[in-house]
């Protein structure tokens, strides 16, 4: 008999992880019952037993975690050591494998993402078992619900996926090789950021079902989780938008988002959770909207379950997906089950959630939350329903009808254009109610902005009425660039409304008046430099409008002009690797006559470990804050065997990925702490010099924004 003892070292640990896992979730549910008032009385001291229970169960959620780490480690190990033993290895690896793409193979399969999913799922566990003197009795709630939902994650591991079955027959001499679209840098980066933040909202679940099932009191729960909650919607966005370069970088179509049925499962969690975020600070402020908090975060977690069975199941057809499969009943029992338990904690326990204030006046800062929730849900719908069409009309009728960009693009252009307006004005009304006079001094410099924004355009030639077939998307743009305009002024505005003041209070100049005016409340600056992170990416994607395509075959010497850029040809060269053979085109690149850069698409056909040839695409890009020149060597033409040439100009994509980048320091600026103010004589003996003319103002400080 043939012994694998890395595998077997890998099952071992998925069984006692099982074990650790069901021990933390029914001991210390047993313990939080026995601790409660109506609970199990075993002896005149029911604290001390009921609290060193609940202390085993927290030790073997956090030994959970350990066992984990060993299981992913061994399957990573197995990778690395080319142990084609492992029917998961044989699948997903070979031997000239590049590292990187070894390491990656840990979630490159199906049994390796559940496992990287499970793993990433106890390391959460870990960290808030550890932090559980921030609040013990909750913490303790939210641990058992984080270890109801790893129980599932790891009996799939365990039962109906997994990751260490040893092939049968004699050990292969090399794998099958990683699919060659997931051997790209991005790919070892863009996987493990989505689960971060598919993984992370477990957390807020946790806490938020927690908080109901003990009535807890007050909004503690939401202050324990914001900063649980903002990172991981960071993860997510991140995680998305990384997958939208590797779409734009590897698959050769010129775009990166096309409504695939797997990049709409990762984007509607991040819609129900951006709601969530803007949301709380009602229940915050004003003890309004608990219910539909409740249910925000309910249905994020749930998304995140559901865009997991929709990669897995084979219920859609993606080049995201994995292959069909049988757990895809797992996913089913697990989200019911799911549902049925917050519906019912929710129905018994709905008294708890009262809002203790009532909507006041449409005009409100209230008000523009409200809305914003409304059209990011109608959003977050509309998704939906366009990826389940598929799979419903053929339990319906039989046929599957596929909904395509078209529908997605007609229905949340227009809803996205109006979330970017609710994003200019929310920051300018104020809560309860906004006066006539705040509206016009608050929008005066926004509408002249906008204004000025709309003139600018339509006098340097974007004029919809004349684009024909093309109008409704350069109306689109029009609007997009003129709301972002009124929206950068609102934000900038605001800045510079605090800045003044702290630089009347301290003297410092504008820019150090506006450093120190986020430091004190990092959470409201943060806020508006996500927004305008936002507004950048909003920029980005209406620069699609104006994208333009040309393709040619292109013999040497010849060229091919696509707008500003006049593209030759010096030849198609072939080279040979340990793992493909590749063929690439040289293009000299050219702008209004002058050498810009030289451009080499290329078309690679990977054999290592294969039965079968397996084709890739590598563009190759010149990109601008401009425009991005995009090129793709499509193959030859089997007549002529010259290369066939696709360009594409882009305007403005690469304002997408610095938005993206805007958006990531603002949730990090959040998420900082605030400046620990002094007494008021103190800090400006610190700050003022003696006898400035500030110490004469003591109303000035008043006005100064903070926390």
């Amino acid at each position: 008999m043939i012994s694998h003892p890395m595998p077997e070292f890998g099952s071992f640990c998925l069984l006692l992880a099982l074990m650790l896992t069901v021990y933390n979730l029914l001991v210390g549910g047993l313990a939080l019952w026995g601790a409660s008032p109506s609970g199990l009385r075993l002896t005149n001291r029911p604290e001390a037993i009921w609290n060193r229970l609940g202390e085993t169960a927290r030790r073997a959620g956090i030994a959970s975690f350990i066992a984990l780490c060993c299981a992913a480690f061994a399957l990573v190990w197995a990778a690395f050591t080319n142990d084609f033993s492992v029917e998961y290895i044989r699948s997903h690896s070979n031997i000239a494998l590049n590292p990187a793409y070894k390491f990656a193979a840990l979630w490159s399969g199906q049994e390796g993402s559940l496992l990287l999913w499970a793993f990433l799922l106890s390391a959460y566990g870990f960290v808030l078992r550890v932090r559980h003197r921030v609040d013990v009795r909750l913490t303790a709630f939210a641990s058992v619900i984080l270890a109801g939902i790893q129980v599932f994650f790891v009996l799939l591991l365990c039962v109906g996926a997994p990751p260490f079955s040893i092939a049968p027959g004699p050990v292969a001499a090399d794998g099958a090789g990683l699919n060659p679209l997931l051997q790209y840098p991005e790919m070892v980066m863009h996987p493990p950021l989505l689960y971060l933040g598919y993984v992370g909202f477990s957390v807020p679940f946790a806490f938020a079902l927690g908080a109901l099932m003990m009535r807890y009191p007050g909004e503690k729960w939401i202050h324990i989780t914001r900063r649980w909650t903002m990172v991981t919607w960071m993860f997510l966005t991140v995680g998305i938008f990384m997958g939208a370069h590797w779409a734009y970088s590897v698959l050769g179509w010129g775009g990166y988002w096309g409504w695939d049925p797997v990049e709409n499962a990762s984007l509607m969690p991040w819609l129900t959770g951006t709601a969530f975020l803007h949301s709380v600070m009602m229940q915050e402020k004003r003890g309004m909207m608990k219910n539909w908090n409740v249910w925000l975060i309910f249905s994020t977690f749930l998304l995140t379950i559901l865009g997991t069975l929709l990669t897995r199941s084979g219920a859609v057809q993606s080049v995201h997906a994995f292959a069909q499969s049988a757990i895809g009943a797992w996913f089913y029992t697990f989200i019911l089950i799911v549902f049925a338990i917050c519906l019912f904690t929710f129905f018994f326990q709905r008294d708890h959630l009262k809002s203790e204030n009532k909507l006041e006046s449409l005009v409100s800062r209230e008000s523009s939350f409200l809305f914003n929730n409304m059209i990011l849900l109608a959003a977050c719908f509309t998704v939906l329903w366009g990826t389940l069409f598929p799979v419903l009309s053929e339990f319906v009728t039989g046929s599957k009808v596929t909904m395509g960009a078209p529908f997605y693009n007609r229905v949340n252009i227009p809803i996205g254009l109006f979330l970017l307006f609710l994003t200019g004005i929310g920051p300018l009304l104020a809560w309860r109610s906004t006066s006539l006079r705040s509206i016009r001094r608050n929008f005066i410099l926004p509408s002249i902005a906008m204004a000025a924004m709309a003139i600018a355009l339509m006098a340097g030639g974007l004029r919809p009425w004349n684009d024909g077939d093309d109008m409704q998307s350069t109306f689109f743009s029009l609007i997009a660039f003129t709301l972002g305009a009124g929206v950068i002024t609102a934000i900038v505005e605001e800045f510079l409304r605090g800045a003044k003041v702290v630089h009347t209070q301290t003297g410092k100049n504008i820019l150090a008046a506006t450093v120190l005016l986020i430091r004190r409340n990092t959470r409201r600056y943060g806020g508006y430099i996500i927004h305008f992170g936002i507004v950048v990416m909003f920029i980005g994607i209406a620069g699609g409008a104006f994208n333009q395509a040309r393709e040619l075959e292109m013999s040497t010497g010849s060229s091919l002009d696509i707008g500003p850029y006049h593209l030759v040809s010096t030849g198609m060269t072939q080279d040979s690797k340990p793992e493909y053979d590749t063929s690439y085109s040289v293009l000299n690149v050219y702008r209004n006559g002058k050498y810009v850069t030289q451009l080499s698409p290329e078309k690679r056909v990977y054999f290592a470990g294969t039965d079968h040839e397996q084709a890739s695409t590598i563009v190759a890009l010149h990109s601008t804050a401009q425009a991005d020149l995009y090129t793709v060597f499509e193959g030859t033409n089997p007549d002529s065997g010259l290369p066939i040439i696709k360009a594409f100009l882009n305007p403005l994509i690469a304002w997408i990925w610095i938005g993206v980048a805007i958006v990531v320091a603002g949730t990090f600026i959040a998420l900082a702490p605030n400046l620990v103010r002094t007494p008021v004589r103190q800090r400006l003996e610190d700050l003022v010099p003696v006898g400035a003319a500030v110490l004469g103002a003591p109303g000035v400080l008043a006005k100064v924004p903070h926390a």
